[in-house]
């Protein structure tokens, strides 16, 4: 599988996705994550080692958690050596760290290959860890209340850069830099959500084989239950059919964010192309065809998108598509520096969150930690750049 989307590596895009073209730069370094188990043994044969050699060296990385090859002593040192510098290169380097909630959420800034900036957030609650990863640095979605869409596009993420993200996040928990968890839990991750930089359907090959990497069983990947991933969309609609069909039952997050095709062309430029009621059927033909529960995104955003009105509009769209098949989760927006965007009163909140109830639709708040660290996606990548 490739590494890259066709809009990164210039290759013909996938029927039915839509590519965006970011400015051509260099592909980042192979690496073991982005290969099938027979590619990793092709790999291995290539670098004059036995093709066995790739699958002790997939122990190391996805069931160990190593990160350093020096550490691998059942391989031979020579062997330590060239698969190292041949499948394990350096692809993302920390530049900047913040936390809160008393260290148990951790949000890094990271150095690509090539320079660019991307980030991530470990969130360790009682009984799970949830990573946040991004598919793109940069994002060419335009919508004006996200720091990352404010950014614009620099290139896609490989698959193995987007990996890399959680197997940090592992190694952090697995050594016990990351507190919170309650006795007895599980220090493995569980939760992967594609919410961080960038619009992951736009880049949709890396996306699906990071997924792929993330839960095939190990040692061929982490071992994450599908159900534990989440994958976030705009509503590329050609893209939501296709990955319905990947045999992959990871939930889809739907960034809906207004019910009415007027505003949310301003506030989701996309919507010009993909409109509100084309988009929500896409998101009712993937819980038909996967059986998995959509979770429909709304930023509230104060005088702009929690009106009562609205939330009826939207309880009477969802429900008009029938019961059981969707999840609302509004969201208080993390506001960004200089914007004119904030986030809505706590009883035009609750006003938005009763209508739908109302309609009979299912509704979470969702739980906003990050604040006081440039919480909102983006914001500390882009006060980290240099």
């Amino acid at each position: 599988m490739s590494s890259s989307s066709p809009a990164a590596s210039g290759a013909a895009p996938a029927p039915g996705v839509l590519t965006l073209v970011a400015p051509r730069r260099p592909k980042p370094p192979r690496h073991l994550a982005d290969l099938t188990v027979d590619e990793r043994a092709a790999a291995a044969s290539a670098l004059g080692e036995k093709p066995f050699r790739a699958r002790q060296l997939s122990v190391h990385y996805f069931e160990r958690l190593a990160d350093d090859p020096a550490t691998m002593t059942d391989l031979p040192a020579a062997a330590r050596a060239r698969l190292g510098a041949g499948l394990l290169p350096t692809l993302i380097t920390p530049l900047r760290r913040q936390d809160c909630d008393r260290g148990r959420t951790v949000k890094t800034a990271w150095r690509l290959f090539d320079g660019a900036v991307v980030e991530s957030v470990v969130m360790r609650y009682p009984d799970r860890v949830t990573v946040c990863v991004s598919s793109q640095a940069g994002c060419g979605m335009n919508c004006p209340f996200c720091a990352t869409g404010q950014a614009g596009l620099t290139r896609n993420l490989s698959t193995a850069e987007i990996v890399e993200q959680v197997m940090t996040a592992a190694r952090s928990v697995a050594r016990g830099e990351i507190p919170g968890g309650r006795p007895g839990a599980s220090d493995r991750i569980g939760n992967v959500v594609f919410m961080g930089m960038g619009e992951p359907l736009a880049s949709y090959d890396a996306v699906v084989g990071a997924v792929r990497r993330l839960t095939d069983p190990a040692p061929a990947g982490l071992g994450i239950s599908a159900r534990g991933i989440t994958v976030s969309t705009v509503g590329l609609v050609p893209a939501i059919d296709r990955l319905a069909g990947e045999g992959l039952p990871v939930t889809l997050a739907l960034s809906l964010h207004a019910p009415d095709d007027a505003l949310r062309d301003e506030l989701v430029p996309i919507n010009t192309r993909f409109p509100v009621g084309t988009t929500l059927d896409a998101a009712r033909r993937y819980f038909d065809v996967t059986g998995r529960r959509v979770s429909v995104e709304y930023a509230l955003i104060r005088g702009v998108n929690d009106h009562a009105w609205r939330a009826d509009r939207l309880g009477r769209l969802l429900a008009a598509r029938g019961k059981g098949w969707v999840h609302v989760n509004p969201i208080p927006l993390n506001p960004t520096p200089g914007s004119r965007w904030t986030a809505s009163d706590p009883s035009a909140q609750d006003a938005f969150v009763e209508q739908l109830r109302v309609h009979g639709v299912p509704v979470t708040v969702r739980d906003t930690r990050g604040r006081e660290i440039d919480g909102a996606c983006g914001q500390l990548a882009a006060s980290s750049e240099v």
